[in-house]
Protein backbone atom coordinates (compact mmCIF):
# COMPACT_ATOMS: atom_id res chain seq x y z
CA UNK A 1 0.00 0.00 0.00
CA UNK A 2 1.31 3.48 -0.85
CA UNK A 3 2.31 5.52 2.16
CA UNK A 4 1.77 9.24 2.42
CA UNK A 5 5.47 9.79 1.71
CA UNK A 6 5.73 7.59 -1.42
CA UNK A 7 2.39 8.87 -2.68
CA UNK A 8 3.58 12.48 -2.66
CA UNK A 9 7.03 11.63 -3.99
CA UNK A 10 5.60 9.86 -7.01
CA UNK A 11 3.40 12.78 -8.05
CA UNK A 12 4.35 15.64 -10.32
CA UNK A 13 5.49 18.94 -8.83
CA UNK A 14 2.13 20.67 -9.16
CA UNK A 15 0.25 17.57 -8.09
CA UNK A 16 2.26 17.29 -4.89
CA UNK A 17 1.91 20.96 -4.14
CA UNK A 18 -1.84 20.88 -4.73
CA UNK A 19 -2.19 17.81 -2.52
CA UNK A 20 -0.40 19.66 0.29
CA UNK A 21 -2.70 22.67 -0.02
CA UNK A 22 -0.70 25.30 -1.92
CA UNK A 23 -0.01 26.17 -5.53
CA UNK A 24 3.51 26.69 -6.89
CA UNK A 25 4.31 29.29 -9.56
CA UNK A 26 4.40 27.82 -13.05
CA UNK A 27 6.31 29.05 -16.12
CA UNK A 28 3.30 29.04 -18.44
CA UNK A 29 -0.37 28.24 -18.68
CA UNK A 30 0.16 25.15 -20.81
CA UNK A 31 2.10 23.45 -18.06
CA UNK A 32 -0.67 24.24 -15.59
CA UNK A 33 -3.29 22.73 -17.85
CA UNK A 34 -1.20 19.64 -18.45
CA UNK A 35 -0.72 19.10 -14.68
CA UNK A 36 -4.41 19.49 -13.64
CA UNK A 37 -5.57 15.93 -14.44
CA UNK A 38 -2.70 14.51 -12.41
CA UNK A 39 -3.75 16.55 -9.39
CA UNK A 40 -7.31 15.23 -9.60
CA UNK A 41 -6.09 11.65 -9.88
CA UNK A 42 -3.84 12.05 -6.86
CA UNK A 43 -6.70 13.41 -4.77
CA UNK A 44 -9.11 10.63 -5.83
CA UNK A 45 -6.63 7.87 -5.07
CA UNK A 46 -6.03 9.31 -1.62
CA UNK A 47 -9.75 9.36 -0.77
CA UNK A 48 -10.29 5.81 -2.00
CA UNK A 49 -7.28 4.55 -0.10
CA UNK A 50 -8.44 6.16 3.17
CA UNK A 51 -11.97 4.86 2.76
CA UNK A 52 -10.74 1.36 2.03
CA UNK A 53 -8.51 1.38 5.10
CA UNK A 54 -11.38 2.51 7.32
CA UNK A 55 -13.77 -0.11 5.91
CA UNK A 56 -11.24 -2.89 6.44
CA UNK A 57 -10.56 -1.71 9.98
CA UNK A 58 -14.25 -1.60 10.86
CA UNK A 59 -14.86 -5.00 9.28
CA UNK A 60 -12.14 -6.45 11.48
CA UNK A 61 -13.95 -5.07 14.53
CA UNK A 62 -17.26 -6.54 13.37
CA UNK A 63 -15.51 -9.87 12.90
CA UNK A 64 -14.89 -10.04 16.64
CA UNK A 65 -18.62 -10.00 17.39
CA UNK A 66 -19.29 -12.50 14.60
CA UNK A 67 -16.75 -14.87 16.13
CA UNK A 68 -18.33 -14.40 19.56
CA UNK A 69 -21.75 -15.25 18.16
CA UNK A 70 -20.35 -18.36 16.48
CA UNK A 71 -18.88 -19.53 19.78
CA UNK A 72 -22.09 -18.64 21.64
CA UNK A 73 -24.20 -20.59 19.15
CA UNK A 74 -21.91 -23.62 19.37
CA UNK A 75 -22.20 -23.67 23.16
CA UNK A 76 -25.98 -23.30 22.93
CA UNK A 77 -26.29 -26.15 20.44
CA UNK A 78 -24.35 -28.49 22.74
CA UNK A 79 -26.24 -27.31 25.82
CA UNK A 80 -29.65 -27.98 24.24
CA UNK A 81 -28.76 -31.67 24.19
CA UNK A 82 -27.84 -31.60 27.88
CA UNK A 83 -30.87 -29.76 29.30
CA UNK A 84 -33.13 -31.44 31.83
CA UNK A 85 -35.36 -32.02 33.55
CA UNK A 86 -37.62 -29.64 31.64
CA UNK A 87 -41.38 -29.49 31.17
CA UNK A 88 -42.49 -27.66 28.03
CA UNK A 89 -46.11 -26.49 28.02
CA UNK A 90 -47.89 -25.71 24.76
CA UNK A 91 -51.22 -24.07 25.50
CA UNK A 92 -54.00 -25.11 23.17
CA UNK A 93 -57.77 -25.54 22.96
CA UNK A 94 -57.57 -28.93 24.66
CA UNK A 95 -55.88 -27.76 27.84
CA UNK A 96 -52.31 -28.01 26.66
CA UNK A 97 -49.67 -30.43 25.42
CA UNK A 98 -47.09 -31.19 28.11
CA UNK A 99 -43.64 -32.58 27.30
CA UNK A 100 -41.15 -33.81 29.91
CA UNK A 101 -37.52 -33.88 28.77
CA UNK A 102 -35.26 -35.91 31.05
CA UNK A 103 -32.01 -37.77 30.40
CA UNK A 104 -32.32 -37.48 26.65
CA UNK A 105 -35.89 -38.77 26.47
CA UNK A 106 -39.18 -36.99 25.82
CA UNK A 107 -42.54 -37.89 27.32
CA UNK A 108 -45.60 -36.22 25.75
CA UNK A 109 -49.05 -36.14 27.35
CA UNK A 110 -52.42 -34.37 27.03
CA UNK A 111 -53.58 -34.56 30.64
CA UNK A 112 -56.69 -32.38 30.67
CA UNK A 113 -60.12 -34.01 30.47
CA UNK A 114 -62.29 -33.36 27.40
CA UNK A 115 -64.72 -31.36 29.53
CA UNK A 116 -62.21 -28.48 29.44
CA UNK A 117 -62.43 -28.14 25.66
CA UNK A 118 -66.20 -28.56 25.52
CA UNK A 119 -66.90 -25.98 28.23
CA UNK A 120 -64.63 -23.40 26.61
CA UNK A 121 -66.03 -24.10 23.15
CA UNK A 122 -69.54 -22.99 24.13
CA UNK A 123 -68.24 -20.17 26.33
CA UNK A 124 -66.63 -18.73 23.19
CA UNK A 125 -69.96 -18.34 21.38
CA UNK A 126 -70.33 -14.58 22.10
CA UNK A 127 -66.78 -14.04 20.86
CA UNK A 128 -67.67 -15.94 17.69
CA UNK A 129 -70.64 -13.66 17.07
CA UNK A 130 -68.57 -10.57 17.80
CA UNK A 131 -65.84 -11.71 15.38
CA UNK A 132 -68.45 -12.05 12.65
CA UNK A 133 -70.08 -8.67 13.22
CA UNK A 134 -67.21 -6.44 14.35
CA UNK A 135 -66.25 -5.17 10.89
CA UNK A 136 -69.83 -3.93 10.36
CA UNK A 137 -70.15 -1.90 13.56
CA UNK A 138 -70.50 1.86 13.50
CA UNK A 139 -67.16 3.55 14.15
CA UNK A 140 -68.83 5.91 16.63
CA UNK A 141 -68.77 5.02 20.31
CA UNK A 142 -72.41 4.87 21.44
CA UNK A 143 -73.80 6.11 24.73
CA UNK A 144 -73.40 2.83 26.64
CA UNK A 145 -72.42 2.17 30.23
CA UNK A 146 -68.76 1.42 29.49
CA UNK A 147 -68.29 3.91 26.66
CA UNK A 148 -65.27 5.45 28.40
CA UNK A 149 -63.51 2.07 28.24
CA UNK A 150 -63.90 1.74 24.46
CA UNK A 151 -60.94 3.23 22.59
CA UNK A 152 -62.40 5.28 19.68
CA UNK A 153 -59.37 4.70 17.46
CA UNK A 154 -59.39 0.95 18.10
CA UNK A 155 -63.10 0.86 17.28
CA UNK A 156 -62.52 2.82 14.11
CA UNK A 157 -59.89 0.32 12.96
CA UNK A 158 -62.06 -2.71 13.80
CA UNK A 159 -65.25 -1.31 12.23
CA UNK A 160 -63.66 -1.19 8.80
CA UNK A 161 -66.78 -1.90 6.71
CA UNK A 162 -69.42 -0.10 8.75
CA UNK A 163 -73.19 -0.61 9.04
CA UNK A 164 -74.09 0.48 5.50
CA UNK A 165 -74.11 -3.13 4.26
CA UNK A 166 -75.84 -6.28 5.50
CA UNK A 167 -73.17 -8.61 4.09
CA UNK A 168 -72.70 -9.89 7.65
CA UNK A 169 -75.96 -11.84 7.52
CA UNK A 170 -74.51 -14.69 5.46
CA UNK A 171 -71.54 -15.56 7.73
CA UNK A 172 -73.70 -14.98 10.82
CA UNK A 173 -76.30 -17.44 9.58
CA UNK A 174 -73.53 -19.96 8.87
CA UNK A 175 -72.37 -19.60 12.47
CA UNK A 176 -75.96 -20.02 13.65
CA UNK A 177 -76.14 -23.31 11.78
CA UNK A 178 -73.15 -24.56 13.77
CA UNK A 179 -74.83 -23.48 17.00
CA UNK A 180 -78.05 -25.23 16.07
CA UNK A 181 -76.22 -28.50 15.41
CA UNK A 182 -74.43 -28.24 18.76
CA UNK A 183 -77.72 -27.52 20.54
CA UNK A 184 -79.42 -30.53 18.96
CA UNK A 185 -76.55 -32.79 20.06
CA UNK A 186 -76.03 -31.32 23.51
CA UNK A 187 -77.93 -34.02 25.41
CA UNK A 188 -75.96 -36.80 23.72
CA UNK A 189 -72.68 -35.22 24.87
CA UNK A 190 -73.41 -36.44 28.44
CA UNK A 191 -72.05 -33.35 30.18
CA UNK A 192 -72.51 -32.75 33.92
CA UNK A 193 -75.99 -31.31 34.44
CA UNK A 194 -74.83 -27.86 35.51
CA UNK A 195 -72.51 -27.58 32.50
CA UNK A 196 -75.23 -28.90 30.18
CA UNK A 197 -77.67 -26.26 31.40
CA UNK A 198 -75.20 -23.38 31.06
CA UNK A 199 -74.28 -24.48 27.54
CA UNK A 200 -77.96 -24.69 26.61
CA UNK A 201 -78.55 -21.17 27.93
CA UNK A 202 -75.67 -19.72 25.91
CA UNK A 203 -76.76 -21.48 22.72
CA UNK A 204 -80.42 -20.48 23.10
CA UNK A 205 -79.64 -16.82 23.76
CA UNK A 206 -77.14 -16.70 20.90
CA UNK A 207 -79.59 -18.18 18.41
CA UNK A 208 -82.25 -15.71 19.52
CA UNK A 209 -79.88 -12.75 19.10
CA UNK A 210 -78.81 -13.94 15.66
CA UNK A 211 -82.39 -14.54 14.49
CA UNK A 212 -83.50 -11.10 15.69
CA UNK A 213 -80.51 -9.39 14.06
CA UNK A 214 -80.96 -11.11 10.70
CA UNK A 215 -84.67 -10.44 10.73
CA UNK A 216 -84.09 -6.74 11.39
CA UNK A 217 -81.04 -6.60 9.12
CA UNK A 218 -79.47 -4.51 11.86
CA UNK A 219 -77.47 -4.68 15.09
CA UNK A 220 -75.32 -2.34 17.15
CA UNK A 221 -72.99 -2.32 20.14
CA UNK A 222 -75.83 -1.74 22.59
CA UNK A 223 -77.91 -4.69 21.37
CA UNK A 224 -74.89 -6.98 21.40
CA UNK A 225 -74.05 -5.92 24.95
CA UNK A 226 -77.58 -6.79 26.11
CA UNK A 227 -77.11 -10.30 24.71
CA UNK A 228 -73.62 -10.65 26.19
CA UNK A 229 -74.86 -9.60 29.61
CA UNK A 230 -77.63 -12.21 29.56
CA UNK A 231 -75.24 -15.09 28.89
CA UNK A 232 -72.40 -13.99 31.15
CA UNK A 233 -73.52 -15.94 34.26
CA UNK A 234 -73.59 -19.11 32.16
CA UNK A 235 -70.15 -18.34 30.76
CA UNK A 236 -68.83 -18.15 34.32
CA UNK A 237 -70.18 -21.63 35.01
CA UNK A 238 -68.43 -22.97 31.92
CA UNK A 239 -65.20 -21.31 33.03
CA UNK A 240 -65.44 -22.97 36.44
CA UNK A 241 -65.81 -26.42 34.85
CA UNK A 242 -62.92 -25.78 32.48
CA UNK A 243 -60.68 -24.61 35.33
CA UNK A 244 -61.52 -27.64 37.48
CA UNK A 245 -60.74 -30.00 34.60
CA UNK A 246 -57.41 -28.37 33.91
CA UNK A 247 -56.32 -28.27 37.55
CA UNK A 248 -57.13 -31.95 38.02
CA UNK A 249 -55.33 -33.01 34.83
CA UNK A 250 -52.16 -30.94 35.24
CA UNK A 251 -51.74 -31.67 38.95
CA UNK A 252 -52.18 -35.37 38.32
CA UNK A 253 -49.56 -35.32 35.56
CA UNK A 254 -47.06 -33.39 37.69
CA UNK A 255 -47.43 -35.88 40.54
CA UNK A 256 -46.87 -38.73 38.09
CA UNK A 257 -43.74 -37.18 36.57
CA UNK A 258 -42.39 -36.18 39.97
CA UNK A 259 -42.52 -39.79 41.11
CA UNK A 260 -41.00 -40.89 37.79
CA UNK A 261 -37.85 -38.71 37.90
CA UNK A 262 -37.42 -38.56 41.68
CA UNK A 263 -37.28 -35.75 44.23
CA UNK A 264 -33.68 -34.70 43.51
CA UNK A 265 -34.33 -34.17 39.81
CA UNK A 266 -37.71 -32.54 40.42
CA UNK A 267 -36.05 -29.96 42.69
CA UNK A 268 -34.01 -28.77 39.68
CA UNK A 269 -36.97 -28.75 37.27
CA UNK A 270 -37.34 -26.02 34.67
CA UNK A 271 -40.80 -25.34 33.23
CA UNK A 272 -41.08 -23.40 29.96
CA UNK A 273 -44.55 -22.19 28.99
CA UNK A 274 -45.16 -21.06 25.42
CA UNK A 275 -48.05 -18.61 25.47
CA UNK A 276 -49.72 -16.01 23.31
CA UNK A 277 -48.92 -12.47 24.49
CA UNK A 278 -52.54 -11.83 25.48
CA UNK A 279 -52.46 -14.75 27.96
CA UNK A 280 -48.87 -14.53 29.13
CA UNK A 281 -49.65 -12.94 32.51
CA UNK A 282 -51.22 -15.33 35.04
CA UNK A 283 -51.15 -18.02 32.40
CA UNK A 284 -53.38 -20.94 33.41
CA UNK A 285 -50.66 -23.63 33.22
CA UNK A 286 -48.19 -21.52 35.21
CA UNK A 287 -50.66 -20.97 38.03
CA UNK A 288 -51.19 -24.70 38.45
CA UNK A 289 -47.57 -25.83 38.09
CA UNK A 290 -45.91 -23.08 40.14
CA UNK A 291 -46.84 -24.35 43.64
CA UNK A 292 -45.70 -27.86 42.68
CA UNK A 293 -42.15 -26.76 41.80
CA UNK A 294 -39.19 -26.16 44.13
CA UNK A 295 -40.21 -22.86 45.74
CA UNK A 296 -36.61 -21.82 46.26
CA UNK A 297 -36.01 -21.86 42.51
CA UNK A 298 -39.43 -21.30 40.99
CA UNK A 299 -38.87 -17.60 40.32
CA UNK A 300 -35.96 -18.40 38.00
CA UNK A 301 -37.02 -21.84 36.79
CA UNK A 302 -40.61 -21.11 35.69
CA UNK A 303 -40.23 -19.30 32.37
CA UNK A 304 -42.95 -17.81 30.19
CA UNK A 305 -42.15 -17.18 26.53
CA UNK A 306 -44.86 -15.00 24.94
CA UNK A 307 -45.20 -15.38 21.19
CA UNK A 308 -47.26 -13.75 18.44
CA UNK A 309 -48.46 -17.23 17.54
CA UNK A 310 -47.49 -20.69 18.69
CA UNK A 311 -44.33 -21.80 16.85
CA UNK A 312 -44.24 -24.72 14.42
CA UNK A 313 -41.44 -26.29 16.47
CA UNK A 314 -42.44 -25.53 20.07
CA UNK A 315 -39.95 -27.90 21.71
CA UNK A 316 -37.09 -26.48 19.66
CA UNK A 317 -38.07 -22.92 20.52
CA UNK A 318 -38.44 -23.72 24.22
CA UNK A 319 -35.09 -25.50 24.49
CA UNK A 320 -33.27 -22.86 22.44
CA UNK A 321 -34.50 -20.12 24.77
CA UNK A 322 -33.82 -22.16 27.89
CA UNK A 323 -30.26 -22.89 26.71
CA UNK A 324 -29.69 -19.15 26.32
CA UNK A 325 -30.99 -18.57 29.84
CA UNK A 326 -28.91 -21.32 31.43
CA UNK A 327 -25.63 -20.38 29.75
CA UNK A 328 -26.21 -16.69 30.47
CA UNK A 329 -26.77 -17.52 34.15
CA UNK A 330 -23.20 -18.77 34.37
CA UNK A 331 -21.77 -16.16 31.99
CA UNK A 332 -23.23 -13.37 34.10
CA UNK A 333 -21.32 -14.38 37.20
CA UNK A 334 -18.05 -15.00 35.34
CA UNK A 335 -18.05 -12.02 32.97
CA UNK A 336 -19.56 -9.35 35.24
CA UNK A 337 -17.98 -10.41 38.51
CA UNK A 338 -17.36 -6.77 39.50
CA UNK A 339 -20.93 -5.55 38.86
CA UNK A 340 -23.75 -7.71 40.21
CA UNK A 341 -26.39 -5.32 38.87
CA UNK A 342 -25.25 -5.86 35.29
CA UNK A 343 -24.87 -9.58 36.02
CA UNK A 344 -28.51 -9.68 37.12
CA UNK A 345 -29.50 -7.94 33.89
CA UNK A 346 -27.74 -10.58 31.80
CA UNK A 347 -29.42 -13.31 33.86
CA UNK A 348 -32.83 -11.70 33.48
CA UNK A 349 -34.99 -9.94 30.89
CA UNK A 350 -33.23 -6.58 30.95
CA UNK A 351 -31.21 -5.30 28.04
CA UNK A 352 -27.68 -4.60 29.24
CA UNK A 353 -27.87 -1.10 27.75
CA UNK A 354 -31.18 -0.20 29.39
CA UNK A 355 -29.75 1.84 32.26
CA UNK A 356 -27.30 3.66 30.00
CA UNK A 357 -30.08 4.54 27.55
CA UNK A 358 -32.22 5.85 30.40
CA UNK A 359 -29.32 8.01 31.54
CA UNK A 360 -28.61 9.33 28.05
CA UNK A 361 -32.26 10.18 27.53
CA UNK A 362 -32.39 11.92 30.88
CA UNK A 363 -35.41 9.85 31.85
CA UNK A 364 -36.45 10.78 35.38
CA UNK A 365 -36.52 7.62 37.47
CA UNK A 366 -37.35 8.41 41.07
CA UNK A 367 -36.05 6.28 43.89
CA UNK A 368 -32.70 5.17 42.46
CA UNK A 369 -32.39 1.46 41.81
CA UNK A 370 -35.87 0.73 43.17
CA UNK A 371 -37.37 3.39 40.93
CA UNK A 372 -35.49 2.04 37.92
CA UNK A 373 -36.83 -1.42 38.64
CA UNK A 374 -40.34 0.00 38.83
CA UNK A 375 -39.82 1.79 35.51
CA UNK A 376 -38.63 -1.43 33.89
CA UNK A 377 -41.54 -3.51 35.15
CA UNK A 378 -44.28 -0.93 34.60
CA UNK A 379 -46.81 -2.03 32.02
CA UNK A 380 -45.59 -5.62 31.66
CA UNK A 381 -48.90 -6.98 32.89
CA UNK A 382 -51.16 -4.72 30.86
CA UNK A 383 -51.76 -3.45 27.37
CA UNK A 384 -49.05 -0.89 26.51
CA UNK A 385 -51.66 1.64 25.41
CA UNK A 386 -52.95 4.03 28.09
CA UNK A 387 -56.62 4.20 27.10
CA UNK A 388 -57.31 6.76 29.81
CA UNK A 389 -55.32 9.50 28.11
CA UNK A 390 -56.99 11.66 25.47
CA UNK A 391 -54.94 13.51 22.93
Amino acid sequence: MATRRTFIGGAGGLGAATFLGYTAAQPNAANVLDAAPAAEAVDAVGVVDAAGTQTAARDSIRAVNAAMRTNYAALKADLVKNLGPVIVVQNDAKGGTFTLIHKGKQYVEHPVAEEFELAKSIAHVPLGIYSTLAEYLSDKVPNVANADRIDPHDLDMVAMKGPATDAWTTPLQAFADKLTTAKNNLAAANLPQELHDSCAKILDEALTFIADSIRARAFDIASFQVFAKRVYPSIRINMQHAAAAQISGVQGLCRKWRAQIGEAAWAELYTVVLSIWTTSVLNQAEIIIKPMMNQKKVDTHLIDIPTAQLPSDPIGVALDNLARIVQDNIAAELVFVSDTKVADALKGKEDLLSDEILKELGTPVAGGAAGAAAFRTAGKAKCPVNHGVSV
